[in-house]
């Protein structure tokens, strides 16, 4: 039995992720614990784990306060102050989190590959480290453009040069960022690091795409794909007075970003000029009144995702790749209308592999999307060419295949090392 600790960012579709492979580990007898940011911890739903809150220094953000800041990330400076929010959440974790992972007995850490806090605590305290990918992988290949941009593949030169551009961009727009991982990688005595690539497992990382959706890549080296990673728990049925002779569409903004009416009202009017049916699930981001003005067939809080995609059409989504994920499983094609973080790169790949089509945020209006109804419902190529993906998706593995390369990484290596570590 491994203890493991779990060090995420304090999002709800981050927290989820890790419980689902949590329950997986519970399940074979290994320990879990979060280590989470403070305010973090009503998150954790699961009781196959337990909690610790890491506190915040003065002047840090809350959690509140940065989940708000996430949930409006657009613009120059919305970007920059997502990187002042993030640092300042990693900062208090390696502050205060490796007296905590010594404290609970921490034999390893799964860390998310968006939180370097992950890699700094893991290396300084010589604890084997895992590195899973909630959204899009970050390892860098210089083919792959940085997954938050829409940029297509292009393997030559010219697309070599455009890619090396945007990551020098990024440096900049992640100074912050970087400088705190430099300075605690100065403190623990570790080699000079600053970026989040450098904070990842050099062992073993796990995402949640598949190879046949990903862009090519040349050298996965540690990165292994085992598809969506979800619970096993029982399966809600949609319970809807769906006519068969109509389409069905699925919309979902996420739980970041369900609070944008104006573009749920958008995407209403053009399935009503189109004649589908439309479930918008808002994940709460609407009031009441909201709600109601919307006008799609129906509007809830909360979907069972899987289960109305296992009968949609169509899913119209921000780009979060559970979502996309879990549309692909069931052979549906997405309209990807980006809205920030990996959602660009997600959009990117949908367009690149024909499995539905991408639309700016700032031409998302009710014609644009109808334009994009058409064509997606009237191509049945989205469909064949998402159900290959899907057929992939069946057999990746998922929360039992990260299980087994997790167990096969870390269980022998993490008794030899905590008996070192109790013997010094």
């Amino acid at each position: 039995m491994t203890h493991f600790a779990l060090i995420c960012p304090p999002f709800f579709s981050h927290v989820r992720l890790f419980e689902a492979l949590a329950e997986e580990l519970a399940r074979r007898g290994h320990r879990l614990t979060f280590v989470l940011n403070e305010g973090a911890e009503r998150l954790v739903q699961s009781p196959a784990t337990a909690v610790r809150g890491v506190g915040t220094a003065a002047g840090a953000r809350t959690v509140a306060a940065v989940t708000r800041h996430a949930a409006n990330p657009s613009g120059p400076f919305g970007i920059l102050r997502t990187v002042a929010d993030t640092a300042a959440m990693t900062d208090a974790l390696c502050r205060d989190g490796a007296e905590v992972l010594r404290g609970i007995g921490a034999e390893a850490v799964i860390g998310d590959q968006m939180e370097p806090a992950a890699g700094l605590l893991a290396r300084h305290l010589g604890l084997p480290l895992i590195s899973l990918a909630a959204a899009l992988p970050i390892d860098p290949e210089p083919a792959l453009p940085p997954p938050f941009l829409d940029w297509p593949y292009d393997p030559s030169e010219r697309g070599l040069r455009r890619n090396r551009g945007g990551e020098r961009v990024a440096r900049l727009l992640l100074a912050r960022q970087r400088r705190t991982i430099a300075a605690w990688a100065e403190r623990f005595g570790l080699p000079a690091m600053d970026s989040l690539a450098d904070c990842l497992s050099p062992v073993l990382r796990i995402a949640q795409t598949v190879p046949g959706f990903d862009l090519p890549r040349q050298n996965p080296g540690p990165l292994h794909a085992v598809g969506p990673i979800r619970s096993g728990g029982r399966q809600t049925r949609l319970d809807l007075p769906l006519d068969y002779a109509r389409p069905f569409v699925f919309a979902s903004l996420g739980t970041l970003q369900g609070h944008r009416f104006a573009l749920f009202r958008a995407i209403a009017t053009a399935c009503r000029r189109r004649g589908t049916q439309l479930l918008v699930a808002h994940c709460g981001g609407l009031d009441a009144r909201q709600a109601e003005a919307v006008g799609a067939t129906w509007v809830t809080n909360f979907a069972p995702q899987r289960a109305v995609l296992a009968r949609a059409d169509l899913c119209i989504t921000h780009g979060g790749l559970n979502t996309v994920m879990d549309a692909l499983e069931f052979g549906v094609p997405s309209l990807v209308i980006p809205l920030a973080f990996d959602q660009p790169g997600v959009a990117a790949r949908v367009v690149h592999h024909g499995v539905g089509t991408a639309l700016p945020r700032w031409r998302a209006t009710a014609r644009a999307i109808e334009a994009h109804l058409a064509a997606l419902l009237g191509d049945e190529g989205y469909r064949r060419r998402a159900a290959a993906i899907g057929a992939e998706i069946a057999v990746a593995g998922g929360v039992h295949r990260a299980a087994d390369l997790i167990e096969q990484a870390t269980v022998g290596r993490a008794r030899v090392e905590g008996s070192a570590r109790l013997a010094s």
